[in-house]
């Protein structure tokens, strides 16, 4: 086994395992959406477009002071 050949199967090795880490990040991402306090922060993505007066706001909220 020469350098060349130890090169290409470190190279092929290193592909795979950044490949597995990425797609572990990405599903960790995508399953746990709710951060430690319980705020899903994907509902504020689309908030730059939805800004019209006659939009839904993203979380609701009373104008009674919390007391």
């Amino acid at each position: 086994m020469d350098i060349a050949q130890l090169q290409a199967y470190g190279y092929f090795t290193l592909t795979i395992v950044l490949v597995i880490a990425l797609y572990s990040y990405i599903y960790h991402l995508y399953s746990k959406k709710k951060d430690v306090d319980g705020v899903d922060y994907e509902s504020y993505s689309d908030m730059a477009l939805k800004d019209d007066l006659d939009d839904t706001p993203v979380s609701p909220k009373s104008d009674e002071k919390e007391k």
